[in-house]
Parts: structure tokens; C-alpha cells; sequence
């Protein structure tokens, strides 16, 4: 394969792999000319099989959800990344979180930090495909699916001291009724506490008190 190819089929696209590349083409031929083009700098290794163009040759910003989604399957962006991404808490989120129901693991990459945190397959629901810039797309937790995860996976997550320190912003972007729904569906006691002192937060910024 020339670059010139390798251009065409990938530089509208985030990341690609080496099964993608390969269709049609003897898989280990491809694989000893990715090594080739990763030495010369014209690509980045971000992880086994997974490569971007270098900056030279990319037509678009790869966004970090789109890479974070193809760096481990399944897995959706979570906890506090999805709840910034949203504009619900204040900090910038240098780590990309997600969540998986497979194996957790914290990756490092030439893009960044990119943390993968397990939750049951029971729990794996409440998010959709997100558009991002340049005509990306990654799944993302919904807001209140977002802060479910975080309090689900943090230990004393459903206490209101916890979600204070959140300092949760934008806090009426948060759908009392689904948050309803969630717990209802994910049958959790501790969500169901957190839900509580959530619902609470959300009265008290309706009546201007927070």
C-alpha cells in the first residue's frame, strides 16, 4: 500500500486500525508497513492496532471521546468527562473516563490519559452516540446517566457531602424524571439515596437556595 492510499481511506477518520487497512490485503504486509510509516513519523501508535496520521498529513482534530470509544469496545465516555462535557461541573478534565463492562484499565497515549472503570453489563445503558467536531461521533452517558456512574463507582458516591464538592453547575439539565427511571431500572439502594439528595440539589437551585 502507497500513503498516498492510506491518505485517502483515513484522513476524514479519527483513528483507524490495522483489520481495517487490511481488507483484502495480506494482514502482516500491512502491519510491517504501519512499523515502516510509525518510524518515518508519518503515524502515531496510540495503542496495538490502533494508529493516527500525524498532524502533517490529518484533515481533522481527532476529539478524544471518538478515540477513547475506539481504544476499548464496548465502553462509552462517563463519569466526570461526560458531566463537563455537558457543562455540568466547573473543571476542566484533563483524563478521559469511560466506563466498560469489561476489564478496567488506564491507558497512555500520545493523545493523553484515557481510564476505562468496570461497571456490571446490568449497568451498561443510558447513552447515545454524541455528534463532535469535524463529523465525529462517540458514545457518550447521558447527563444523568453520567453522574449515576460516577456516584455508582465512587465509594460514599450518594452522599450529599459528595455531591456538594461536585459543585454541580447547569444543575437543571438534569431530568428529575429519568433520573427516576434510571434507578428504577438499575434496582441500586445506593442510587436510590443518591437520587434523593440529587432531586434535593435540583429543588433548591429551582428555588434559588444553591
Amino acid at each position: 500500500m502507497k500513503f498516498e492510499t492510506l491518505l485517502k481511506k483515513t484522513s476524514q477518520l479519527p483513528c483507524f486500525t490495522t483489520r481495517f487497512l487490511s481488507a483484502g490485503q495480506n494482514l502482516a504486509q500491512v502491519r510491517l508497513q504501519l512499523n515502516r510509516w510509525v518510524k518515518s513519523g508519518k503515524l502515531i501508535r496510540l495503542s496495538k492496532g490502533i494508529y493516527i496520521l500525524a498532524e502533517p498529513y490529518r484533515k481533522i482534530k481527532p476529539e478524544a471521546f471518538a478515540i477513547a470509544n475506539k481504544l476499548k469496545s464496548p465502553s462509552y465516555v462517563s463519569c466526570q468527562s461526560a458531566l463537563s462535557f455537558y457543562g455540568l461541573i466547573p473543571e476542566f478534565v484533563p483524563v478521559v473516563t469511560s466506563v466498560t463492562s469489561g476489564r478496567p484499565e488506564s491507558l497512555e497515549t500520545p493523545l493523553g490519559r484515557f481510564e476505562y472503570r468496570r461497571i456490571s453489563q446490568k449497568f451498561f445503558w443510558g447513552y447515545h452516540k454524541a455528534e463532535l467536531s469535524g463529523g465525529q461521533q462517540a458514545f457518550v452517558a447521558r447527563p444523568e446517566k453520567a453522574l449515576l456512574d460516577l456516584v455508582y463507582l465512587t465509594a460514599g458516591g450518594d452522599k450529599e457531602e459528595f455531591l456538594k464538592e461536585l459543585r454541580l453547575q447547569n444543575i437543571e439539565k438534569l431530568d428529575k424524571n429519568v433520573l427516576s427511571q434510571y434507578v428504577e431500572k438499575s434496582k441500586s439502594p445506593k442510587l436510590k439515596r443518591a437520587t434523593s439528595n440529587i432531586k434535593k440539589m435540583l429543588n433548591e437551585s429551582q428555588s434559588g437556595e444553591l
